[in-house]
């Protein structure tokens, strides 16, 4: 084995090990929107709180909205998907 294949293995290794730390420390809290858009009170507090993480991280007030955005652009595309593996071709 090369001196650069060590060192890439090495990267990879201390990588996975940083990763499965920072998973440790992960809470994952799933949550459902409506394919109408509906949001349940708790999802929407619970995206709250992760906005409000996010623009202390980044200090851009605009993030809890841009937030709400993403999720609401991946609702939209999801729709779409659905709806296109409804027609027939």
């Amino acid at each position: 084995m090369h001196d650069h294949d060590r060192a890439v293995e090495n990267k990879h290794l201390h990588m996975n090990k940083n990763n499965k730390n920072k998973l440790a420390s992960t809470h994952i809290y799933p949550f459902a929107i409506e394919t109408a858009g509906t949001w349940h009170e708790m999802a929407i507090e619970l995206t709250q709180e992760i906005g409000r993480r996010i623009t202390t991280i980044t200090e851009d007030t605009r993030e809890t909205t841009f937030l709400f955005q993403r999720l609401s652009m991946a609702l939209q595309r999801g729709n779409a998907v659905s709806f296109h593996n409804t027609m027939v071709t």
